[in-house]
């Protein structure tokens, strides 16, 4: 196949996805988010533990990881937080940089969370704001990461696989 038939292949792109999902949210930057936190908003970090691990995190913020955040935040599922009160809920997605959470927020709205928005920057914009975070440790993060990698064939063989 050529690269020109891949451009040209029907669907959308994930700009495309990303562009359209922005459209519907009304962005905040790192200290709109802080003030809409503190105000009563669930700021929501849905980066995977080993990402949190060696970037640093938000303390407070209820960590979700993105695979199973609809179902925590929906209040029709049996899943759901404690949290998740209802659609008028004000959840602010914070990933790495503001594409992901960006995507996951539009998700929330799909569902009825008319009030989810995302941070522009994510989890690094957000440092370098000089909000409240801590420290990373890269070290810690690839020994945890290690630590599951190598379990992983013993679970296969747990599993029958």
């Amino acid at each position: 196949m050529t690269a020109a038939a891949v451009e040209s292949g029907p669907g959308r792109t994930v700009d495309d996805l990303l562009e359209r999902a922005r459209s519907g949210l009304q962005r905040l930057d790192p200290t709109e988010a802080y003030h809409a936190w503190t105000r009563g908003a669930e700021l929501v970090d849905i980066r995977p533990a080993a990402q949190i691990a060696q970037e640093g995190g938000v303390p407070g913020a209820l960590v979700v990881e993105r695979n199973v955040l609809e179902w925590r935040f929906d209040p029709r599922s049996d899943s759901r937080l404690p949290e998740a009160r209802g659609h008028g809920l004000q959840v602010i997605v914070l990933c790495s940089e503001g594409y992901t959470s960006s995507l996951a927020a539009h998700a929330l709205q799909q569902i009825g969370l008319h009030r989810a928005t995302d941070v522009v920057g994510g989890f690094a914009a957000w440092r370098a704001a000089g909000l409240p975070a801590t420290e990373g440790d890269a070290a810690t993060a690839y020994r945890s990461s290690y630590r599951l990698l190598r379990k992983l064939p013993a679970l296969a063989y747990y599993l029958g696989e």
